[in-house]
């Protein structure tokens, strides 16, 4: 929100009261509050009929310290909140000297100068200023309509770049942009996002978290250029501000703080395929589907049944449409003979027509209005009522009518939904209804991610969903929504989950084609590439389906290509995945989290590394032409053997069955020998694609993971001349090493490769 005109004044009718200079300073062993006046203070009489602003300072966890900025503290604080970890006690340590008061945490420090005009500086481990909120950067704000605002300004250095605040398809770095923390099912191609999330990361090493759940306005260099704003409408505004040095620290500093992806199972990296939304089907189409991409060769892991596998008017009333599906026991267990798992979409809202509607409305099990009347209306779903998820009785039932599906053989929920969310209710615990609206959807997910986890274990859990706040990464997997069928479309979804990435979220996907429309061959044959070189892959749509075939024989052949591909790549893909889960750090990361010191790659958002070695820089033209960035070493086309030297941009010409994928100089990739599947046994037969570095000392070591994500095998790698010798433990099963454009050769426990070809 923007309170000023321009630099001298302010908008009609507002009211901004800036904290100006320090009164009082209270402080701990590891935390500080200081009292700043809005005015000058010259004599006593102008400490009467003026207000204080109450800063507090605290660190909860090494590295991060928290700010805390408050004008009225009486006001009811309802919730709901998000849950943050830390240290019990704080982690900061306060010292003092004379004016000069700080608040050391690990390698951050936050510095404030009782002399001269309030500020505030964080500083890193070598005294160098990350940031500042210096004067006339924290305020509270009255508006026309009298709404009261708490605010704070953080300085941009030159040439500062900002990223994330959740699932964005505006422009990948967000300066000079005005960016709403709000849920919205807007589609890909608008400033709405379905994952709102209030947590940015610039380029300078640093991120900042506000710890709100509700609306949360940011002004990023568009209301003062020089400052990213952020304001809230209440009296009180808490904000992170969490230290690196690298994006990657950043990350892992965040995600410490609102928690880690889960782990997603193995299986669910695989293909998954769809009925697509309106399309008509039943046993016999998706029986058709399913044996059309066995015949064709076309691995799949996944099915997934669209909205309508329940009856129309009665989403969601969690029975199979038994006009068309009569026997959903007997086909779930015939898809599961196949070797598939099984999705069904689900939503939180009961239409009027479910006989579930009265008994949740008798059980107080939807949300209500003030006078008492459930919560209704005709958008999406006639009559349709809203899940009470901070009631633990409404969350216990829903789980009850989810149990019954995972009973009859289902084993994932594809989590549609949960943006619209009114805030003219009463919610059962009493939550801030403005502050539940985005939180809404964190509730929902955990609801069904934590019935998965009791129900199928741990590391079996896997949800597909669409909407997300802080602390949804937690829950994975999420998709990127409703896009349209086309070369800018798929361009906008990878720049929105790439901006999700630098979200803390580990894994993301997209529907492969695009949603709304039906995809040219040109379109869905590309797109194809880039979806099975995402964290997870699935074939959907809206009005047509999505089986390959459907856009021809090439399209067919990529398909196969593709999947097989990412079967070979999982020991290396899965690697990626763990890391994801133990340390926060993505599966397809922006090029700045593996470059940050690399100028070029911080505004790169048309092509990413995929785990810490692959380059993927997906085909976003019909002619196959294509302009990529390789950043600084030699690297090797993974399909073609080509090799480059950067750091220097290139423009390509691939075909469908290829794109720019390259391989880092110094990178050993672990391929499964089993294509056939995504979760098979990945130590047997494997093979060792090594790209030495050019180094005569030049060593690496690789970890093969179980399905688990534990280490099941570690492979070391030493450069003897021009001898490569590589030594496994952890498995006495056979091996090869590969040097592409070298030799290879196999063995057990210890293998050496002659005339291994150093990179030119």
């Amino acid at each position: 929100m923007k309170f000023t005109d321009g630099f001298w004044r302010v908008r009609d009718g507002v009211q901004i009261s800036y904290a100006t200079e320090v009164r009082d300073v209270s402080a701990e062993s590891k935390r500080f509050t200081s009292y700043a006046s809005t005015k000058r203070v010259t004599r006593r009489g102008d400490t009467l009929n003026a207000p204080l602003v109450t800063v507090d300072c605290f660190s909860p966890a090494e590295g991060v310290v928290g700010v805390r900025v408050t004008h009225h503290a009486g006001k009811r604080r309802p919730g709901p909140d998000f849950a943050l970890a830390g240290e019990a006690g704080g982690a900061g340590e306060v010292r003092r000297d004379g004016a000069v008061t700080e608040l050391a945490s690990g390698p951050l420090t936050l510095r404030l100068d009782a002399d001269g005009a309030f500020g505030l500086t964080f500083l890193d481990a070598d005294g160098r200023e990350l940031t500042r909120a210096g004067a006339k950067s924290t305020a509270y704000a009255t508006t026309a309509d009298g709404t009261h605002h708490v605010l704070s300004r953080l300085s941009l250095g030159v040439g500062e770049h900002v990223y994330g605040l959740g699932e964005r398809f505006t422009p990948f770095v967000k300066n000079g942009q005005t960016v709403d923390v709000w849920q919205a099912d807007g589609g890909t191609s608008s400033e709405q996002a379905y994952k709102n999330v209030p947590f940015y990361l610039s380029s300078r090493g640093y991120g900042v978290f506000v710890n709100h759940p509700g609306a949360v306005s940011f002004e990023v260099g568009s209301e003062s250029v020089g400052q990213v704003q952020f304001s809230v409408e209440d009296q009180t505004l808490e904000y992170y501000v969490i230290s690196g040095p690298t994006p990657k620290d950043v990350l892992g500093r965040y995600t410490a703080l609102t928690g880690r992806p889960a782990l997603p199972p193995a299986w669910s990296f695989g293909l998954w395929l769809s009925t697509s939304f309106t399309t008509s089907y039943d046993e016999a189409t998706v029986t058709s589907f399913v044996d059309g991409m066995a015949e064709r060769g076309i691995p799949l892991s996944v099915f997934h049944f669209d909205c309508f596998w329940m009856r129309e008017y009665q989403w969601c009333d969690f029975q199979w449409d038994p006009e068309v599906f009569p026997d959903p026991e007997g086909m779930l267990a015939r898809l599961k003979d196949k070797g598939l798992r099984v999705s069904v979409w689900i939503n939180p809202y009961i239409a009027q027509k479910s006989p579930l509607f009265d008994e949740a409305a008798a059980l107080g099990h939807l949300v209500r209005r003030p006078g008492g009347d459930v919560w209704q209306w005709d958008l999406w779903q006639a009559g349709m009522g809203l899940v009470d998820f901070t009631s633990p009785d409404a969350r216990a039932w829903f789980q009850t009518k989810l149990k019954a599906l995972l009973d009859q053989g289902v084993d994932c929920f594809k989590t549609d939904f949960g943006e619209r969310i009114p805030t003219d209710v009463v919610w059962h615990d009493g939550s801030d209804p403005e502050r539940m609206h985005n939180y809404y959807t964190h509730l929902y997910n955990r609801t069904v991610f934590e019935l998965l986890e009791k129900e199928r274990g741990q590391g079996e859990a896997v949800v597909f969903a669409r909407s997300a706040t802080a602390g949804g990464q937690q829950y994975p997997v999420h998709w990127g929504g409703d896009c349209w069928s086309s070369f800018e479309a798929m361009a906008e979804s990878l720049r929105g989950g790439l901006s999700l990435s630098l979200s803390g979220f580990g894994f993301w996907s997209h529907d492969i084609g695009g949603f709304e429309g039906t995809p040219d061959p040109e379109v869905f044959k590309r797109w194809l590439a880039f979806g099975l070189l995402s964290s997870h892959s699935r074939l959907h749509g809206s009005t047509s389906y999505r089986v390959p075939w459907e856009f021809g024989d090439e399209a067919v052949d990529v398909a196969r290509r593709f999947t097989l591909l990412k079967h070979r790549l999982m020991p290396y893909l899965y690697g990626a995945a763990a890391e994801a889960h133990r340390t926060g750090v993505p599966m397809m990361r922006p090029m700045l989290l593996e470059f940050p010191h690399d100028p070029a790659c911080r505004p790169l958002d048309r092509q990413y590394m995929l785990g810490p070695d692959l380059l993927v820089a997906p085909v976003f033209s019909a002619d196959g032409d294509v302009e990529v960035y390789v950043p600084e070493g030699t690297w090797t086309h993974l399909l073609s053997g080509e090799r480059v030297t950067g750091p220097y941009w290139r423009t390509e010409r691939h075909g469908y069955d290829s794109l720019p994928l390259y391989v880092r100089e110094g990178a050993v990739l672990p391929l499964a020998g089993d294509d056939s599947r995504p979760d098979g046994d990945w130590l047997d037969a494997p093979v060792l694609l090594v790209h030495p570095s050019a180094a005569p000392d030049w060593t690496a070591e690789v970890t093969v993971p179980d399905t688990a994500g534990l280490p099941a095998a570690t492979f070391k790698v030493r450069r003897d001349g021009d001898v490569l010798r590589v030594t496994a433990s952890g498995t006495d099963r056979p091996f090869t090493v590969r040097v592409p454009g070298g030799a290879e050769a196999s063995g057990v426990g210890e293998v050496t490769v002659a005339r291994a070809v150093a990179p030119e």
